[in-house]
């Protein structure tokens, strides 16, 4: 039963629609703040319709990430209250948790470390707004975190061409099933912690 080959193709239709950048644009702001799908799965497949704009994307993909992560840091600065009843019930509560402890440890670096891992980075704008960070300092650190990963990926992408398409339509079956598989078990980490 293939599922993630149909999707795949689907999302590289959209990556070559005159509207692109603007979804790229809207889905990494969201990203960061509120949306659970990571902005990579936008990025790629632009960069493989378009090599020659690899840069440009991964600049819009990285601009509106981080003005989506100061939304984030908003929403835990002054929405808090209003939002822990749903985030206690999601499964992101442990990683919220987590994330706490490692500001009052390690401070912004936090933001730099979760700006460039495969980290729900939603879950740390919020938990900075929360802990009140100095907002610059976020924004620093969010800006080289998130540049870090979505100009290595557009860089991947573009330096790989033809050669990294064929593969990836070739394997996207088992890459989407082992992507499940690996945050089935972070999620099922994060939650065992928590308890």
């Amino acid at each position: 039963m293939k599922i993630f080959a149909p999707i795949y193709e689907r999302v590289l239709t959209w990556s070559r629609h005159r509207h692109a950048e603007r979804y790229l644009a809207a889905m990494s702001f969201a990203e960061s703040s509120f949306f659970p799908i990571p902005v990579d799965v936008m990025l790629a497949p632009m960069c493989l319709a378009l090599r020659e704009r690899w840069f440009r994307y991964a600049t819009i993909a990285t601009v509106f990430s981080v003005l989506g992560g100061v939304a984030g840091y908003a929403i835990g600065f002054g929405l808090f209250e209003a939002i822990e009843p749903w985030l206690r019930e999601s499964h992101y509560w442990s990683a919220y948790e987590t994330s706490r402890g490692w500001f009052d440890n390690y401070g912004v670096w936090v933001v730099f470390v979760a700006g460039f891992s495969p980290i729900p980075y939603k879950v740390f704008t919020i938990a900075a707004g929360v802990a009140a960070l100095n907002l610059p300092a976020f924004i620093f650190a969010s800006l080289i975190g998130r540049a870090a990963r979505f100009f290595l990926v557009a860089g991947l992408v573009k330096l790989g061409g033809q050669r990294f398409e064929d593969t990836l339509q070739k394997y996207v079956e088992r890459i989407g099933w082992v992507t499940v598989l690996a945050v089935g078990l972070v999620i099922a980490w994060l939650m065992m912690r928590g308890q």
